[in-house]
């Protein structure tokens, strides 16, 4: 394929209530949308930065910067084989995974078009259906988070992960699964403890969780390796696997049991299944998390998850969880099983409303073949 001309876009679109974590709130999706063009083909990525660094260092800024002054110049005018290029053309670029990754998105996107397949198929994914949870933000009260939980039960989701932090762990947890006895229930820390706190965390062991998410310093392995010791809850690293290197590591000291790959913090593709097909190997379990995305990012999310060594369900989620209306015309619905279509559609499967896509943009950048211009 031959990358002709590139458009970008940020965007907000509000989600239906704030999302709390252990260190932050958010109110919406700011994330960037790539639209790639190549020989008569359409490609669609996103780069669901946040607007403030408080997941990982990048932002909507500083993703934008580094897409239009560095990323977009290097894919430009290339001819691309396979889409595993893209990781090795951007490799100069260091860190910025999240910026990267809606480019590599798209190009994915364009291949599957170009050989009339789905996504899930050219990954090598063996799933038609994925098995997928709920991630609810901390909320005000016990009696709250009660309902909150209850209710996507009745929707059907398989899982139930809820955000903890000191002062709201324990409690929270030990609500839950006395009214909730026999669930699959996960907790996510989002870095907010320390090594210090690990005999608190060990009364995490009587709850019989599937995982804590990430309770140690956000680019911390090795600290994790000597909690994973003394601790009998298994530890999920999330946002200190940046990397296949990383991974390899972590499961090389042991200091977990569990990864969550998100494709956008690794920087797309190409890293989230080096780093499946290393655990699988290891016979390490994997889930594919949310960075709540929208239906474009969900769509690579959901190819993703069909690969076989995702047995865990993940946070992709329908649509509808966080958002009254979406910027593709397709969404994805909660099946009654409480699993998600993988879809079949040639390309990601997003059939993006870009009527609605205008409404929600913020800024524009595209190239033309004598240039640049915002």
């Amino acid at each position: 394929m031959k990358i002709e001309k590139i458009e970008l876009r940020q965007i907000f679109l509000p989600y239906k209530k704030p999302f709390e974590t252990s260190g932050w709130v958010e109110d919406g999706n700011y994330a960037i949308i790539a639209k790639i063009y190549s020989e008569g083909l359409i490609g669609w990525g996103e780069s669901p930065a946040g607007k403030e660094p408080w997941y990982n260092e990048e932002t909507t800024d500083t993703a934008w910067s580094i897409q239009k002054d560095f990323i977009v110049p290097i894919l430009l005018d290339k001819e691309i084989t396979h889409p595993e290029q893209v990781d090795v053309l951007f490799d100069p670029v260091r860190g910025n995974k999240i910026a990267k990754t809606a480019l590599e998105f798209a190009v994915w996107d364009i291949a599957a078009k170009e050989a009339g397949i789905s996504l899930s198929a050219l990954l090598g994914g063996d799933k038609k259906f994925i098995p997928v949870g709920v991630s609810i933000g901390i909320q005000k009260n016990l009696y709250t988070l009660l309902q909150v939980v209850e209710d996507y039960l009745k929707e059907g989701y398989q899982r139930i992960k809820i955000k903890i932090k000191p002062g709201y762990d324990i409690d929270p947890v030990k609500a839950i699964r006395k009214n909730f006895p026999h669930i699959l229930f996960q907790v996510d820390a989002n870095s907010i403890y320390s090594l210090e706190d690990t005999e608190h965390l060990k009364k995490l062991d009587d709850y019989d969780l599937l995982l804590i998410e990430q309770p140690l310093a956000h680019d911390d392995i090795y600290q994790h390796s000597k909690l994973q010791k003394i601790i009998n809850t298994p530890v999920c690293l999330d946002e200190s696997i940046t990397s296949p290197q990383h991974a390899a590591f972590a499961l090389e000291i042991d200091a977990c049991r569990v990864i969550n790959i998100k494709p956008s913090r690794v920087g797309g593709l190409t890293a989230a299944r080096k780093i499946h097909n290393m655990c699988t190997l290891k016979s390490v379990p994997v889930w594919c998390g949310g960075m709540l995305e929208t239906g474009i990012g969900r769509t690579f999310n959901a190819a993703l998850a069909s690969l076989s060594g995702f047995t865990l369900p993940g946070d992709i989620s329908a649509n509808d969880r966080y958002f009254e209306k979406d910027i593709v015309l397709n969404p994805f619905k909660l099946n009654y099983d409480g699993t998600l279509n993988v879809p079949e559609l040639p390309g990601c499967g997003a059939i993006v409303d870009e009527a609605f896509l205008e409404t929600v943009t913020l800024r524009k950048f595209s190239t033309l073949e004598k240039g640049i211009y915002q």
